[in-house]
């Protein structure tokens, strides 16, 4: 092969694997955005969501809604720090990191069970997985339907222990975020309907 052969090779080769990687997503309420924005060789949200659903049986709108709900589609996505005097930056609400917002403890819990060792809360794929696996232990251990985005988040919110004792209902803002990843799930599940491909 010439070089200018190779030279081509190379800059395609490059462009596919820098398709996936621009560092946001806007349009975060338009789900075919979303994947469009992400269909790179490298990294493909739609395979990676595809590949969680089949795994454990929870629909792409609702491992969607719920990061649209926890992080906004942001990697790097972390509580705020609270202030202290008002200004003074302090200790952030909890170690929630990511596109799933996993406490470090409920990460390494996933990690410990499942064997997943190299994964990242910041890796789209791995967090997808993640918010998978879980919504699948809250069917299991609160019996839960996996197509009921309201309970699945309250579980994910509250964790499987809590869901169970009902401390949600206490938590307006729970129950708030819990409404808004239902009606997400609503509005993903008919875009992806009608997104090609």
């Amino acid at each position: 092969m010439s070089i200018s052969r190779l030279s081509v090779v190379a800059v395609i080769l490059g462009l596919a694997i820098l398709s996936g990687c621009s560092s946001t997503v806007s349009n975060v309420g338009n789900s075919c955005a979303i994947f469009d924005q992400r269909n790179g060789l490298f990294e493909n949200w739609r395979r990676d969501a595809e590949k969680a659903s089949r795994d454990y049986g929870v629909p792409v709108s609702v491992l969607m809604a719920t990061i649209y709900v926890e992080s906004s589609f942001d990697s790097h996505a972390r509580p705020p720090r609270k202030k202290i005097l008002g200004f003074i930056p302090g200790p952030r609400a909890s170690s929630a990191l990511g596109y799933s917002q996993a406490l470090d403890g409920t990460w390494s819990e996933y990690k410990s069970r499942t064997g997943q060792r190299g994964v990242s809360r910041t890796d789209f794929g791995d967090a997808i997985y993640f918010i998978a696996w879980y919504h699948y232990q809250s069917h299991i251990r609160n019996g839960i339907a996996l197509n009921d985005p309201y309970n699945l988040y309250l579980a994910y919110h509250s964790g499987h222990a809590g869901y169970s004792r009902g401390v949600w209902k206490n938590r307006p803002v729970a129950k708030s975020a819990a409404a808004r990843a239902q009606k997400m799930t609503q509005v993903y599940e008919a875009q992806l309907r009608r997104c090609p491909g």
